[in-house]
């Protein structure tokens, strides 16, 4: 187990840097540091979607999830390090398909919308596709796992078709978009 914070300021970061799980130290600005702060952002994200008292075996599922997404917040934070496997990917597509099974297939583009419940999930799957961009970014200039850009991938995918199910499990229904021509 790893160093436990027992103080939580420590003042280091102050003149705009942080530190890695290696030790080193970069600007707080580094494209490392904003796609695991991203990803970050994602598990709060679905942290509020939790909190609002998703189906039993919807929580099972994202409570997983948020134990990967801190685990690939890890692996980003310390380089060259593999955290996320095909094996996570393969999980995600297994429940994917699940959660697919039981919804009408898409004719039109769907607005996120819906209950509470739903809503939250397509913020998550917003802010999931933004942390996949990051890690994208760093990609480019970096050696990353790129199980972590596929395991981000199917995550968007599946909360897409978890606020589909959420939704249509709680009698909300989708709101298609309509163009105006």
């Amino acid at each position: 187990m790893g160093n436990r914070l027992s103080k939580i300021y420590t003042r280091t970061g102050d003149d705009g840097s942080t530190g890695l799980g290696d030790g080193s130290r970069i600007a707080k600005d580094n494209l490392r540091v904003e796609a695991y702060g991203t990803v970050d952002e994602l598990n709060s994200a679905i942290g509020v979607l939790r909190a609002t008292k998703v189906p039993p075996e919807t929580d099972n599922v994202l409570t997983e999830i948020q134990h990967r997404l801190f685990d690939l917040g890890g692996e980003l934070c310390i380089p060259g390090t593999t955290i996320i496997t095909d094996e996570h990917v393969t999980r995600l597509e297994q429940t994917l398909d699940l959660y697919n099974a039981e919804l009408p297939p898409l004719k039109d583009f769907v607005l996120p919308a819906g209950s509470t419940a739903g809503a939250a999930c397509h913020m998550a799957r917003a802010i999931c596709r933004r942390a996949e961009r990051r890690v994208c970014t760093l990609a480019a200039s970096e050696t990353i796992n790129n199980g972590s850009l596929r395991y981000l991938n199917r995550l968007s995918d599946l909360l897409f078709v978890m606020a589909r199910t959420i939704n249509k499990a709680t009698g909300q229904a989708e709101t298609l978009w309509r163009s105006e021509d």
